[in-house]
């Protein structure tokens, strides 16, 4: 594990504000079988938004109004103030809270305890519903997983991975291990890889001199031979070829045709893609992985985290910060309107404690 070095809350206060623009950008258009590629480049021309360098402009008419999900009245330019309550920013609030209660030895039966206590059943979806419900009825883990739960490999785990890689800088075996502890809650196969791959990926973003050099250390944590590596690897090469980024991404959505818009490794092409062709620029990225659809908000928060850890806060651009207002909505308890740069305070307060730890452990 490398020293915390002089920039490090910077750069995680950078993966919180990442984090939850990427989402707010996406959250509109957050149905993959709706809002498919070609649905949100057509809405963003009739805009006029189109190369999106913002928050999404409101309808150019009123079919395009009705097809948005419901909260898109508070999540498009000029109507922002601080962000909307989503799960992909709950789950990082929920993983913050994890490491202040039980430290970074926690233990999964540990997160589920924590889910009933502060999350609301409600306000989970697909694998986290499937094993909360299993956790009420007296389950354990693996089993939380396992149980009746049709949507094991989707992407529910990987958008709770970011607060292992932001606690583990440069560290991305051990980000990813913590994120496989949370994820066998309620995922198995390539579920918990995406976790454990996203955890190590914002882990590595922390001194990778390139995000291509980050995708290639977080491809070191999960199994060669997984889809989702398989898949990743087959973006990198593509995009080492100078293929263009639509292409590429026709070219993945051909061969993980099937899989549905909300399994992990689709959207980790879609994510990979918008890292790559994104190039470091923040805007650029989080812009690019939204137009690639599937699910717009997972991903844009996924590579919202990554591309602020790579620039830090002082370079996330103004309109993606201001219109934040320091301020987040969440359905965790206790937590609703926690100002974001507290967040991030606590998250490098953690960091420090799980360095001395790990170092606690290394021989003399």
């Amino acid at each position: 594990m490398t020293s915390l070095g002089p920039d490090y809350a910077d750069r995680v206060l950078g993966g919180w504000l990442g984090r939850i623009a990427g989402n707010m950008l996406g959250k509109p258009v957050e149905r993959g079988d709706l809002w498919t590629r070609e649905r949100i480049d057509g809405y963003l021309r009739r805009a006029g938004a189109l190369p999106l360098t913002d928050y999404l402009p409101e309808p150019a008419d009123e079919s395009d109004a009705l097809a948005l999900r419901p909260e898109w009245r508070s999540c498009v330019r000029g109507r922002i103030h601080g962000s909307c309550r989503d799960d992909d920013v709950d789950y990082a609030i929920l993983g913050l809270h994890l490491l202040e209660t039980h430290g970074f030895g926690f233990g999964t039966e540990q997160v589920g305890e924590l889910w009933l206590q502060r999350l609301p059943y409600l306000q989970t979806f697909t694998a986290e519903r499937a094993a909360y419900r299993n956790l009420v009825n007296g389950l354990k883990p693996p089993l939380t997983a396992t149980y009746d739960n049709p949507f094991q490999e989707w992407i529910g785990a990987l958008i709770r991975a970011d607060v292992f890689g932001w606690t583990c800088p440069d560290a991305p075996h051990r980000a990813a291990a913590l994120a496989r502890r949370d994820a066998v809650l309620s995922h198995s196969g390539n579920g918990v890889y995406g976790a454990m791959w996203a955890a190590a990926l914002i882990s590595a973003a922390f001194t990778a001199p390139t995000v291509r050099q980050a995708i290639d250390t977080a491809l070191t944590v999960v199994p060669a031979s997984c889809r989702l590596a398989r898949t990743v690897r087959r973006v990198v090469s593509l995009y080492e070829t100078r293929m263009s980024w639509e292409d590429t991404l026709t070219t993945v959505a051909a061969e993980t045709a099937g899989l549905g818009w909300i399994h992990t490794v689709p959207n980790a092409a879609v994510l990979t893609a918008g890292l790559l062709y994104g190039e470091g620029d923040f805007t650029r990225t989080i812009a690019l992985t939204v137009r690639g659809g599937l699910d717009t908000d997972s991903n844009g928060a996924t590579a919202g985290s990554v591309a602020g850890v790579l620039t830090g806060a002082a370079a996330v651009p103004a309109q993606w910060r201001d219109p934040l207002e320091d301020t987040v909505r969440s359905a965790v308890l206790g937590f609703d309107g926690a100002r974001i740069s507290d967040l991030a305070a606590r998250t490098v307060r953690l960091a420090g404690t799980g360095a001395e730890s790990a170092l606690a452990t290394l021989p003399g």
